[in-house]
């Protein structure tokens, strides 16, 4: 038996590994889509273009403007004169959002009343806006509770810096809050699901398309021994492909690594069990290299879209977080991040093993059964 699936093995590497195109694209495309992916998919908001039309033209005012300015999230690009100039600006997309001061600010402020401070955000990207939003929300109220503060000293005749609450925040696991070390992760464990769908279902099929299926199926080998030497070589190129983007992600994207690479590995080869039992059962319904690809798109999409890679899991409703369960890579996603981030070991991410090794277990029952009355 054992003679049997190396030969198959070494058959496969060959077929596989004697294109230089299929090379690069099972080595270097990893790589690519990582240094791309990594730069490109981000939630971080900075220098935002900011116009501003300040009626005012007081101390406080500009004060007000200043810390706009001197903020790392907005960049003042334009002086507006008019509502109607604002207007014009944001429909030509020269700004992302606007800081209008009307007349009168400084006297409502010296006079304890509350002053008004205009922020037009442009909506079309919701998600940016809410983080704009938030982020002109801090500083408009920073500024208003230092006048806050500044206006009882006066009133009350209570020296400058007197004993107060200081309030002093610690983030943990993402000290500096750069979501590139939230989404490098996942887009490692995302490339891994791409690469073994796409080489196991169109592995098998090929076999089908330039009609050596037929050849093989009159030798001695059993089906259990054909689908171990298809298999087996994918999960090796898979783990390579694992060591490489995470060797990218740790050196050059600097993502910390604070937990174990054994129990990385580890998880992976379970991970690798439910992608290459897809990949399988993929190659039992499809007739040909096209059919095989596009199903496997059309599987590899929702899983991206359900995983919670992008969008919150929490925020969906509760029909398709039930549904997100039959996701393998929502599982290795909060597997590699608690790893890479927090430092998780085995006794906090044993359930996400678990439940990943029952769907992989599962997955790979139904394809090898499939596939061996396929064979039959």
């Amino acid at each position: 038996m054992f003679e049997r699936v190396r030969c198959m093995m070494i058959k496969e590497f060959i077929q596989v590994l004697r294109d230089v195109r299929m090379r690069g694209l099972i080595f270097i495309a990893p790589i690519v889509q990582l240094l791309v992916f990594g730069y490109a998919v981000t939630t971080d908001v900075r220098n935002v273009e900011l116009a501003v039309r300040d009626v005012d033209s007081s101390a406080d005012s500009r004060e007000l403007v200043a810390r706009f300015a001197s903020s790392r999230y907005f960049r003042i690009v334009a002086y507006a004169g008019t509502d109607e100039e604002i207007r014009a600006l944001l429909d030509r997309g020269d700004v992302r959002a606007a800081l209008n001061i009307r007349h009168g600010f400084t006297d409502a402020l010296r006079a304890g009343r509350s002053a008004d401070v205009q922020i037009i955000v442009d909506g079309t990207d919701s998600s940016s806006a809410r983080v704009v939003l938030d982020y002109s929300s801090r500083i408009v109220m920073d500024f208003s509770r230092t006048v806050t503060v500044q206006r009882i000293e006066r009133m009350a005749g209570t020296p400058h810096g007197a004993p107060g609450i200081d309030l002093r925040t610690r983030v943990w696991f993402n000290e500096n809050l750069e979501s590139r070390n939230f989404f490098v992760p996942g887009v490692i464990a995302m490339i891994v699901m791409l690469v073994t769908l796409l080489l196991t279902s169109m592995a098998v099929v090929r076999e089908k398309e330039i009609g050596t299926m037929e050849q093989v199926l009159v030798t001695p080998i059993r089906p259990v021994e054909f689908i171990l030497g298809k298999t087996l070589p994918f999960a090796i190129i898979a783990f390579a492909d694992v060591i490489l983007v995470t060797v990218v992600g740790v050196f050059w994207f600097e993502v910390p690594i604070r937990g174990s690479l054994l129990l990385l590995f580890a998880s992976t080869a379970v991970y690798l069990l439910t992608t290459l039992g897809v990949g399988l059962l993929i190659s039992t319904v499809s007739g040909t290299q096209q059919q095989a690809m596009m199903t496997a798109f059309f599987f590899f999409f929702p899983a991206v879209l359900l995983s919670g890679l992008i969008f919150p899991i929490d925020n969906m409703p509760v029909v398709i977080q039930w549904l997100t369960y039959l996701d393998p890579l929502r599982y290795c996603l909060i597997i590699v991040r608690g790893i890479f981030l927090k430092g998780s070991g085995w006794q906090l991410l044993w359930p996400q093993i678990a439940g990943m090794l029952i769907l992989g277990v599962c997955l790979m029952g139904l394809a090898v059964s499939r596939f061996r009355k396929t064979l039959e």
